[in-house]
């Protein structure tokens, strides 16, 4: 197997305000003019136009890379996680994120670091409630969040554009509208935001509301009523609506009803003894986790009983990490609680951009998402578990289904992509301006088309060669080299 080479992006004191507050000597507040200036200084470094540069020479087998995730991964789920890859360049495309990371650091970068996703693509952005039940608009995946070059994310995002349009069919003029739209929202932004002062950015976020008017302005009666009934239907989604979607009273107990292999209760895979070996482990579990809460919502997670719970797949690229369903019960078997216990394994970007600052992988991703996104779920929190495997794994917590919904961009027409793209883009830029520098980035990005330009040139290369790796994948599978369950 060919190792991945390993380009880390250059550091430096002021890499983000969350480095900084990690060391004890003083934390520099350049002006305007100087934040500026670096900016300015790095275009003559790294020209907005060799954003577009892709060198796919000598890259590492994309095969390769997937399978050295494997070895991590629940066995007997592993064929699930290539079965959805292999359903659609797109989805190939979602679960191919170290394959990226790998093309992306083979290129030089700004080294304007940002708090990055890690895995930007545009069925990563959606809506989710507020902890005051409003619902947002923000990214909602965070398993690859890590420090690096602003610009990785955004070319995850344009290719994931550039991919659904072309899969929808678009002509070549349509799609590079599409992409280079999705760029321009977020040069846009960030050089709003630059205008802008700290506590507006940080405040700053996208209502729900605000993006039915948007596309009330923009689309048809019967496009904006498909995106109505996406608001809708999030507003329903929460613990009650998922206890009835997933549970069912068993013996007068509430239970997690199965839907193997997608939806796994405990005593289905384990002998009764590993049962209360599990139970026990994720219950002490569960007390470390709540020390990571703030402590009024300690209080309140404390009130609710572990009950019940189940092994869940999840996503496609997240796919053979260990994930747990938890059933709580409060006052009574009315009063539900589901949460969601998600592996969290090292970042992908973390062989390209250097280790994380934190050595436990689920508060990375927690720290990555509160630090990008505007508000959190209550309950998000992490803690390590020592499984009937012997080993221990980290953790990350959180609510399932608060609110949350996301579009499909595959069958999308080319004014509802293009649309989308740029909420997509307008809120990449939001999340990268609470931990980056937002005004050397907007001094880098200036004020011409080269940026969008550079990024849609970038954005189709990579789509093509996406759609080389999906063919490997595929014909791997014809051959049954790899083993897939589709359908799953």
């Amino acid at each position: 197997m060919t190792e991945p080479k390993v380009v880390k992006s250059p550091r430096s004191d002021a890499d983000s305000p969350a480095e900084s507050a990690t060391k004890s000597k003083p934390v520099p507040h350049p002006s305007r003019l100087e934040r500026a200036a670096i900016g300015k200084a790095t275009r003559k470094k790294i020209a907005l136009v060799d954003l577009a540069d892709l060198s796919t020479d000598d890259r590492p087998a994309a095969l390769d890379l997937l399978r050295s995730q494997d070895a991590s991964r629940v066995p007997e789920l592993v064929p699930i996680r290539y079965g959805r890859m292999s359903a659609t360049a797109f989805t190939f495309y979602r679960g191919g994120a170290l394959v990226m990371s790998s093309d992306l650091a083979a290129n030089a970068n700004t080294g304007l670091n940002v708090q990055l996703c890690g895995d930007a693509h545009i069925n990563n952005f959606g809506v989710y409630a507020s902890p005051e039940r409003r619902l947002v608009f923000d990214i909602n995946d965070f398993d690859e969040t890590h420090l690096g070059p602003f610009e990785w994310d955004v070319k995850r995002m344009a290719t994931s554009v550039a991919i659904a349009a072309q899969l929808n069919g678009f002509s070549k003029k349509q799609t590079r509208m599409a992409v280079g739209t999705s760029a321009r929202g977020y040069r846009d932004a960030m050089r709003a935001l630059a205008a802008n002062g700290n506590m507006a950015v940080w405040y700053s976020h996208l209502d729900a509301a605000e993006i039915l008017l948007t596309v009330r302005r923009a689309l048809d009666r019967r496009r904006l009523d498909s995106t109505a009934a996406l608001i809708e239907k999030s507003r329903g989604r929460d613990s009650i609506q998922a206890v009835s979607k997933l549970a069912e009273v068993v013996d007068g107990k509430l239970r997690i009803a199965g839907q193997p292999p997608l939806i796994t209760p405990i005593e289905d895979f384990l002998d009764s003894h590993q049962v209360e070996e599990t139970f026990d482990y994720i219950r002490t579990m569960i007390r470390g986790y709540r020390s990571t809460l703030q402590w009024d919502r300690r209080h309140l997670l404390e009130q609710f009983r572990l009950v019940h719970m189940a092994r869940k797949v999840v996503g496609v690229g997240s796919v053979g990490t260990r994930s747990w369903l938890l059933l709580f019960e409060g006052i009574d078997g009315s009063d539900p609680l589901v949460l969601q216990a998600k592996e969290a394994q090292a970042s992908v970007l973390e062989r390209f951009a250097g280790k994380s600052r934190f050595k436990h992988q689920g508060q990375r991703v927690v720290h990555g998402q509160q630090f990008m996104q505007a508000t959190s779920d209550i309950f998000l929190g992490w803690q390590s578990a020592r499984a009937i495997d012997g080993k221990s794994h980290d953790f990350y917590v959180r609510q399932l289904r608060d609110g949350k919904g996301s579009m499909d961009p595959v069958g999308m027409l080319p004014d509802g992509l293009g649309l989308y793209g740029r909420i997509c883009g307008e809120t990449l830029a939001r999340a990268h301006a609470r931990s980056g520098d937002r005004i050397a980035i907007s001094s880098y990005l200036g004020g011409s088309t080269k940026f969008e330009d550079a990024i849609t040139e970038y954005a189709l290369a990579y789509a093509d060669v996406n759609a080389r790796d999906y063919a490997t994948l595929t014909e791997a599978i014809a051959r049954g080299e790899i083993s897939a369950i589709k359908d799953m």
